[in-house]
């Protein structure tokens, strides 16, 4: 009788705590037809987002507190292939609560948390940044990530990669940011110091939304170690709601290395929302001293 008894209680324990869990399976699938500068008519994978799909996890440990988990890869949906290794996206673990959120493992860093935030196109290949001469690395493996709750609209977060999975340090990607977003207002700072690629790169940018249009702007500046040579870009633009469904997005971006030639280049795209998960989109990029940049597609992309 005690047996079954026990074994009763450990049910309806394991019953109670599987109660308090959660895992969904979510993703987007993205896929445009377009032609780029000097090429055939293509269909591409990714123009408003990267295709992906990915599992998250989450458990109640009480308290406030929860146990959270990330697998998330990504995929072309040209062929069907994974975009590099299985959950070369995301693969990590890590704990919520009043403390804010923890993680580890490959991940995101803080830059890119924040990075298109303020572009035009809606951070597409059709915004003007495209233009850009200067890069970011966006996630790192073996990675510690910690972001801060909101406060009044303000929030951060920091991430590094530890010495002993970056050899000694050497190759090491280290990156915080800090924003505002509260109303109508956001404004972001960022930073990422890249051991790997000998770079680092700061970010500003920011948006007001006035109702009949939302005003864009991003600077970015990046400098390698040991030089006195810098890459400095910036980009404006504004989306601008034509209806409950209909919404197009401009902007203007420029880009010039220490003793190199601008590059500019404009951007217009256009999304409607059939649905709250899928919108058609297009538009095309115009560039001035980038070859091979220019691009015109349409696409759709559906999220589930």
């Amino acid at each position: 009788m005690k047996k079954s008894l026990i074994a009763l209680a450990a049910i309806g324990f394991v019953g109670a705590a599987a109660a308090q869990s959660s895992v969904t399976l979510n993703g987007i699938a993205d896929i445009w037809v377009g032609k780029p500068e000097g090429g055939k008519v293509q269909a591409g994978s990714g123009g408003v987002a990267e295709s992906r799909f990915g599992i998250k996890g989450s458990e109640d440990l009480g308290g406030g507190l929860k146990a959270v988990f990330t697998f998330e890869s990504g995929i072309n949906l040209g062929n069907g292939s994974l975009n590099g290794t299985l959950f070369n996206r995301q693969a990590n673990v890590g704990l919520e609560g009043g403390f804010g959120t923890i993680k580890a493992g490959q991940n995101w860093n803080a830059l890119d948390d924040i990075f298109g935030s303020a572009n035009s196109g809606f951070d597409s290949a059709l915004s003007a940044n495209g233009v850009w001469q200067n890069g970011y690395t966006g996630a790192a493996a073996a990675q510690l990530y910690y972001a801060t709750p909101e406060f009044s609209g303000f929030s951060g977060a920091i991430s590094t990669q530890l010495n002993g999975n970056t050899a000694n340090g050497a190759n090491k990607i280290t990156a915080f940011h800090a924003k505002y977003a509260n109303g109508p207002v956001y404004v972001g700072l960022g930073y990422e110091n890249d051991k790997g690629i000998a770079r680092k790169g700061t970010l500003l940018n920011g948006s007001y939304d006035l109702g009949a249009a939302k005003l864009l702007a991003s600077y970015y500046t990046t400098k390698a170690f040991g030089t006195t040579a810098k890459v400095n870009s910036y980009q404006l633009g504004a989306d601008i709601p034509m209806g409950a469904a209909l919404t197009l997005s401009v902007g203007y971006a420029s880009s010039k290395a220490t003793g190199g030639q601008s590059a500019t280049g404009f951007g217009v795209a256009a999304a409607y929302a059939l649905s709250k998960r899928t919108t058609l989109y297009g538009g095309l990029r115009a560039t001035n001293n980038v070859a091979g940049n220019d691009l015109w597609a349409v696409g759709v992309n559906h999220k589930f």
